[in-house]
């Protein structure tokens, strides 16, 4: 809240994955990609085969133009976006990590300069000496990743560092290990991959089935490093990040499985076209994996992304830049004194600050299909209860008032007419709508929270006195607001229901 607030139509979620899964990816096929190309140049000056030398020449001019001029450039995009969109958070880990952040960018200059010096050495070098400068890329490279993991897992499980504020305890948090080791093999993995797109154009077809089978086995080394290091990594995530959000956030389940289901697919098809059928491996196969590669990829560091929520930093910061030591303060004073770029509409400096980081009201995130056809009074309810939905939000702090400015706020933005004029529905599937706005928030049926079981079979009388009394029943629970028709169609739909869920 001490920073002003950068408000644009797409959802923050969708523009910082736009910018960071392409430089991460090629930062980490930039890795591997420079393992590969000094182990495969060492195998081909051993063998004296020229061939495979100047195929790695090609390769290496290719590699320098995507690893240093778009990753450097997406890079330096990172750091613009994220001060953009959580300037709290990047604050703090300035802070934190600023002697890591010097030595990352120390690292970062020694790579750029090997891999320029590298390409260049091809032919104004001695073997000995260029194979030396590839293994200095290399481990520049590979040390950058070192200590850029280092930061990246300690968003997700800080461990000690929220006791002590030791940047040795934040660096090597408890899923330092495990991700170091994964990425790894994320790195070989894309490095075969990268270098199976290029070889497939290679001719004549003896020499290219020869590459694409080296190429190929890289790619399946990387998975195979992957595969137990991703459950060691799991383990220690479960260790730390609160049952919530593995349990009750559908994202971050999502997107690991289809993570995994990504990750066979690229293995069955390496096995299959790159051993075994590589002379049928042509440029539109490579490109398909490259392609499967970035989705995991994406799905991958979406799922990282979402498992931490809702912190941005875990157990210190709410993804709306909210500080956990600071509840009392808020709590006291309330959020409006500490907003400290106010643009003069109290209401939309409110929406902005405590919601729109994650949320916007019709795109990514989208607050209006799950308010339509509810009233002021609803949505404040929920506002002060985001912490009790399902999934994983972060709690409200400010006063009912500024609840209510919020609610204000949202209602003059979604459509106002009742449930039945919206979807155009009448009698228990009407009543099934007003469910799903009015309680399926909380209650999913079918989910952990299902309520079915204590709402079938019981009277018309029954249902009218908890809905009269539904805002006692349970914390958070909001007042039903609702008008006499979605009343009469939600007592319908009750009685639908059996054990278990609905008819």
């Amino acid at each position: 809240m001490h920073y002003p607030f950068w408000d644009v139509g797409i959802g923050y979620g969708i523009l910082m994955a736009a910018v960071a899964v392409p430089h991460v990816f090629v930062s980490h096929f930039a890795i591997g990609g420079g393992l590969y190309l000094i182990v495969a140049e060492h195998a081909a000056r051993r063998a004296g085969d020229d061939r495979h030398l100047a195929y790695l020449e090609r390769l290496s001019r290719f590699f320098v133009l995507v690893t240093l001029v778009f990753g450097a450039l997406t890079g330096v995009g990172i750091w613009f976006i994220i001060g953009l969109l959580n300037p709290a958070a990047t604050e703090a880990l300035i802070h934190t990590f600023v002697w890591g952040w010097a030595i990352e960018w120390t690292f970062f200059i020694v790579e750029i300069l090997a891999a320029a010096l590298y390409y260049y050495g091809w032919r104004h070098m001695a073997p000995r000496d260029h194979m030396v400068l590839g293994w200095i890329y290399f481990a520049a490279a590979w040390l950058s990743l070192f200590v850029i993991n280092g930061i990246l897992t300690f968003m997700l499980t800080p461990g000690k560092w929220l006791r002590t504020g030791s940047f040795w305890d934040g660096f090597f948090n408890p899923t330092f290990w495990p991700s170091l080791v994964f990425r790894t093999g994320v790195c070989v993995m894309l490095a075969g991959l990268f270098s199976l797109l290029i070889a497939s154009r290679e001719e004549p077809a003896d020499f290219r089935a020869r590459l694409l089978r080296r190429n190929s086995a890289w790619g399946i080394t990387g998975l195979a490093i992957m595969a137990p290091s991703f459950f060691w990594y799991w383990r220690a995530i479960l260790g730390q990040v609160p049952s919530t959000a593995v349990q009750g956030m559908t994202t971050p389940v999502y997107w690991i499985h289809l993570s995994y289901w990504l990750a066979a697919v690229i293995a069955a098809a390496l096995i299959l076209f790159g051993l075994l059928l590589a002379r049928r491996l042509h440029v539109a196969v490579a490109a398909i994996l490259m392609a499967l590669g970035l989705a995991w990829f994406g799905a991958f560091e979406w799922f990282r992304e979402s498992v931490r929520k809702p912190f941005i930093i875990s157990g210190y910061m709410y993804g709306n830049a909210l500080e956990v030591a600071r509840e009392p303060i808020y709590r006291k004073n309330a959020y409006l004194r500490f907003i400290s770029c106010p643009s003069g509409d109290e209401a939309a400096d409110l929406f902005r600050h405590a919601c729109r980081s994650c949320h916007t009201v019709n795109g990514y995130k989208a607050l209006k299909p799950a308010f339509d056809g509810t009233d002021t009074a609803f949505i404040a309810a929920i506002v002060k209860s985001t912490d009790l939905l399902r999934g994983s939000m972060p709690p409200f702090w400010g006063s009912a008032q500024e609840a209510d400015l919020i609610a204000a706020h949202i209602r003059d933005r979604v459509d106002t007419r009742h449930l039945s004029e919206i979807y155009g529905l009448h009698g228990s599937e009407l009543g099934k709508k007003v469910y799903d706005v009015r309680c399926g928030g909380c209650h999913r049926i079918g989910g952990a929270t299902d309520k079915t079981g204590s709402l079938a079979g019981l009277a018309d009388a029954d249902y009218e006195g908890l809905l009269d009394m539904a805002s006692e029943l349970g914390e958070g629970m909001p007042a039903f607001t609702g008008d006499a028709a979605e009343r009469a169609a939600l007592i319908q739909y009750f009685k639908t229901l059996k054990h278990g869920g609905a008819e």
